[in-house]
């Protein structure tokens, strides 16, 4: 054994302070809090900031290809049925199909704003379930013959329901005998979705291709070519195949920007808040660390002439040495395990605690509008956990190795000296 029952039950003893060592008691106990605290909180936020990419990408993912297409020079997309049907035959494609992008005005009972519309057909956009999943209000068989689908906050915005028409101006501008004015279209509102997503659900509206395609004057041409594959995580396989099919012979220079191009300013910011999340979170850690330092140089002062009298009695340096690091990596332990429970507690009923606290409060502590997504996240990932267990104990356990060390060196002559 590492340990021996004489140094287990001194290092027990010396946790259970007495009335004179009442202050060393109370640093012990700030030690272990601290620790608790630091571990608990690392869990929490690295499990809201896996959440939220998860999240996110679970959204961006349903929504939007994977890989798109476009034309080098940025031109509408005209004859691409034969390359259409090249990239439907490549092993791991799911499905490829014709997209337009562009931005409107959007009018209702006085109200404009604007919108990103996004032109698709009827049967990929049936096909996409995180919408097909999400509908609030109406029913995905009526989306098309100039019918459309808008997200729920949107709706709530403009006071919209199912069967209401919603007037969309397009930047494309027409010719009159009174010169040029704006292209108007009015689209009865065939169903409400509600992907829990603030960017969607209140910016988006989905509309039939071919609707899309007169109501921006782009005859039979379309923005881009989606893509979906199999394996969304592991592109670079899939990405020569597909340059290939979208640049056969005779067909105009193509550009392939996959989801993670297309998202990279999300996916560098949750990386590099979640880095400096942990750092700065680890340093709560590192100063309950430091209490524990503390507070054992203080015990090894008071238990000097304790400490000497073991020493004449034959306990040898390393026994003294392995009492005062017991005593110390107990604080981290102990903390470190009560700091993992609470931040797997609180992590895993994170919503129904925000729900609370608003309630109480009366004040929003997530609000959609800045975190994009209308619930808080969470998703506890074990390696983490690991990650964090072992640093916290690494910590604590080094933060003893001084303390205990000074104590072993503790000359017993000197220390007994004024006794």
């Amino acid at each position: 054994m590492i340990f021996t029952p004489f140094e287990r039950m001194v290092a027990m003893r010396y946790l259970r302070a007495r009335r004179q060592e009442g202050f060393i008691s109370v640093i012990s106990w700030f030690s272990l809090i601290g620790i608790a605290l630091g571990v608990g909180t690392l869990i929490v936020v690295m499990s809201v900031m896996n959440g939220f990419q998860v999240e996110l990408f679970q959204r961006v993912l349903g929504l939007n290809g994977h890989f798109n297409v476009y034309s080098m020079d940025r031109a509408p997309l005209h004859g691409y049925q034969p390359m259409l049907d090249q990239l439907q035959k490549l092993p791991g494609v799911i499905n490829a199909s014709p997209t337009i992008e562009g931005q409107a005005l959007v009018t209702h009972e006085g109200v404009a704003s604007g919108v990103f519309v996004r032109g698709v057909t009827p049967e990929a956009f049936r096909h996409r379930q995180t919408v097909a999943e999400h509908i609030f209000a109406g029913s995905l068989d009526d989306f098309g013959d100039e019918s459309i689908a808008i997200g729920v906050r949107m709706a709530e915005r403009l006071n919209l329901q199912v069967g209401d028409t919603l007037t969309l101006i397009s930047p494309v501008t027409k010719s009159t005998p009174f010169g040029t004015a704006p292209r108007l279209r009015g689209y009865k509102i065939a169903a409400v979705f509600d992907v829990g997503m603030q960017e969607y659900d209140n910016n988006y509206v989905f509309m039939p291709l071919e609707d899309a395609q007169a109501f921006f004057s782009m005859g039979d041409g379309v923005t881009s070519l989606e893509i979906f594959v199999k394996d969304p995580q592991n592109l670079s396989g899939m990405r020569q195949d597909i340059a290939a099919a979208a640049n056969y012979p005779g067909s105009p220079r193509m550009r392939l920007l996959t989801w993670k191009e297309s998202n990279g300013y999300f996916i560098s910011a949750l990386e590099v808040e979640k880095s400096v999340m942990f750092l700065i979170l680890s340093m709560m850690v590192i100063v309950a660390a430091f209490n524990i330092i503390s507070g054992l140089i203080m015990l090894v002062k008071d238990k000097g002439s304790a400490i000497a009298i073991m020493r004449t009695m034959g306990a040898t340096r390393g026994m003294v040495m392995r009492i005062f690091f017991l005593n110390g990596a107990s604080i981290g332990l102990a903390g470190t395990i009560l700091g993992v429970l609470l931040g797997l507690l609180f992590a895993g009923h994170i919503e129904q605690i925000r729900q609370a606290l608003q309630y109480i409060f009366h004040t929003t502590l997530f609000p959609a509008e800045i975190y994009f997504l209308t619930h808080m996240p969470s998703v506890v990932d074990p390696y983490e956990v690991v990650r964090v267990t072992l640093m916290s104990l690494g910590f604590s356990f080094l933060a003893t190795l001084y303390p205990s060390w000074r104590a072993a060196r503790l000359d017993p002559v000197e220390a007994l000296r004024y006794e």
